[in-house]
């Protein structure tokens, strides 16, 4: 990235499975005593890990197992979406664009190998050198340079003054610090070089490792961050391929825990149970469309571009849209409708597409709807190409978007053809312009309002922002470059408030739901309401089993 809010380039591994980031916590037999006084814990999930090198990977699977072995700088403790510092003693700006970090002495990888200054500037050289297409080191878009004057001493040089998500970002994906007398300084190591070497200092090791089967992971004595020392000792981690079976060893107690995902059913099945309890925690996860302005209808390289006309259908979508039934239909309440672009619970959401779109109180509005493609002289119906996938976005898309054709369908407004393509070949066509609309998810990278702005809206000259949809507003632009240095928390809220009413009249995407976070422990399994927090990190080290 280029600017002080350059595009943050997403692996869209948003919303694996049914996008429900289902806990289910059920009896498990195993032997063995944990030194923390836990039993061990086995879990299970459907979410795959593509590398552990945190350079060459930008997926949830693969952060999952980082957020539980790598250190960072800044994390997120339990119960806070506020960053606080980890590994770090603090953390200050020295300069405008100076932000100097001090590491707690005697610091140690699991190996035994130092964990000083030198590891840091390494890690962050690192990314930026390798710049893998599939990692993260877009997210480094306004550090021009690291600097380790001392042993426990870390000068970030920032290339714009008074970066408010500068410590967010060392929370994310681009966060993790490795060992330098590990990894190779050029390219990527490979999982079985990083398990071998135990290259870990965060609250777990990793004793074993057969690739999206099975982790095995032992709490790290040597971890000293804002997290605390791990509850539970031993952790093995099973990989599933599919959901059902997820379930059924959930059901037969031959797991203790079932992470992302289970489908809206099961998790609506498990309310049900009385020997479980379902728990809800904030989640920030989204689900969208998106519209191409080139090829959408009337966009700007279709045969009959008329930008009034384009804006009226995206408007028309906008009114006929019902969010409530969507979450309560499709996703049993596991969602819940989103009404503008960066999602509740953080600092200057607002609910704009409700106020300007529909019936007004968040329900659909066909009459209105009509009205604005009457106003602006569409002849209907409009045929919309709608483009979604299910191996990425969960199987409950196909139901989703059936439900979302019927409702542009209502009134005869809209004729929708409904097109599903597996992911790897979906990805490619939606990067290349071939759908006009069409289906996306979004998991953030930290949680603020900033991740859900940038890297949708903001388009410099070099690059477009991750979408790919070919909207582009200067004034917009300009705005999220002020609020991402602007540090009066009240002022910097109003500009986030802005920014959303500005995208909110042109509706580059239409936000839909809002995941929830889901648990749902049977006795003897303590610590759920920890892992459901606003830092949408799920730690094994909360969890524990009497």
């Amino acid at each position: 990235m280029t600017s002080a809010s350059t595009i943050r380039k997403r692996t869209l591994a948003v919303l694996g499975g049914t996008a429900i980031a289902a806990l289910t916590l059920a009896g498990c037999s195993g032997g063995g005593g944990a030194t923390t006084g836990s039993k061990p814990l086995t879990i299970g999930t459907t979410d795959k890990v593509t590398v552990l090198d945190p350079a060459g990977s930008y997926d949830n699977g693969s952060f999952a197992v980082q957020n539980q072995v790598f250190p960072f700088l800044y994390n997120t403790p339990y119960g806070s979406p506020d960053v606080q510092p980890d590994i770090a003693a603090s953390g200050d700006f020295t300069s405008p664009t100076a932000f100097t970090v001090k590491l707690k002495p005697g610091l140690k990888f699991a190996n035994g190998h130092d964990l000083t200054s030198s590891d840091v500037k390494f890690t962050f050289d690192r990314d930026l050198k390798i710049a893998d297409a599939n990692g993260p080191s877009s997210l480094l878009y306004n550090l021009a340079s690291v600097d380790a004057p001392d042993k426990t001493t870390v000068v970030f040089n920032l290339k714009t003054a008074n970066d408010q998500v500068f410590k967010q970002i060392l929370s994310s994906p681009a966060g993790p610090i490795v060992d330098e007398e590990v990894f190779p300084a050029d390219k990527l190591a490979t999982d079985q070089e990083i398990v071998k070497a135990h290259a870990f200092a965060g609250q777990y090791d990793i004793t074993s490792y057969d690739f999206n089967n099975l982790i095995a992971y032992k709490a790290n004595p040597n971890y000293d961050g804002v997290l605390g020392k791990a509850k539970t000792d031993i952790v093995n981690v099973k990989y599933y391929a599919s959901q059902s079976n997820l379930k059924l060893d959930v059901q037969k107690g031959n797991i203790d825990v079932a992470f992302r995902s289970l489908s809206p059913t099961d998790v609506a099945n498990l309310e049900k149970d009385s020997k479980v309890t379902v728990y809800h925690g904030p989640g920030g996860e989204i689900r969208y469309f998106v519209f191409n302005f080139q090829t959408q209808p009337f966009g700007t390289k279709t045969a009959d571009a008329d930008p009034a006309k384009a804006l009226a259908v995206r408007q028309a979508a906008a009114d006929l849209v019902d969010r409530d039934a969507l979450a309560k239909n499709v996703y049993k309440g596991t969602y819940s409708p989103l009404y503008s672009y960066v999602p509740d619970g953080l600092t200057g959401a607002t609910t704009v597409l409700k106020d300007l779109y529909g019936n007004g109180k968040g329900g659909p509005d066909a009459g209105k709807a009509k009205k604005a493609l009457a106003d602006a002289g569409v002849t209907t119906p409009v045929k919309i190409d709608l483009q979604y996938n299910t191996d990425h976005y969960g199987e409950s898309s196909s139901d989703e978007y059936a439900a979302i054709k019927s409702q542009l369908e209502a009134g005869g407004l809209f004729t929708v053809n409904l097109q599903s393509t597996e992911y790897v070949q979906y990805s490619k066509d939606r990067k290349a312009g071939v759908y006009s609309v069409f289906q996306l998810g979004w998991f953030p990278d930290y949680s603020d309002a900033d991740n859900y702005l940038t890297p949708f809206f903001y388009n410099p000259t070099d690059k477009e922002a991750f979408i790919i949809n070919h909207y582009d507003d200067p004034a917009v632009d300009a705005l999220i470059l002020k609020q991402g240095v602007t540090s009066d928390k009240a002022e910097r809220a109003k500009l986030i408030e802005e920014i959303q009413a500005k995208v909110a009249a042109q509706l580059p995407t239409v936000p839909l739901l809002q995941g929830d976070q889901v648990a749902v422990a049977v006795k003897g399994v303590s610590g759920v309401k920890d892992t459901l927090d606003a830092s949408f990190k799920f730690r094994y080290a909360a969890l524990s089993k009497g």
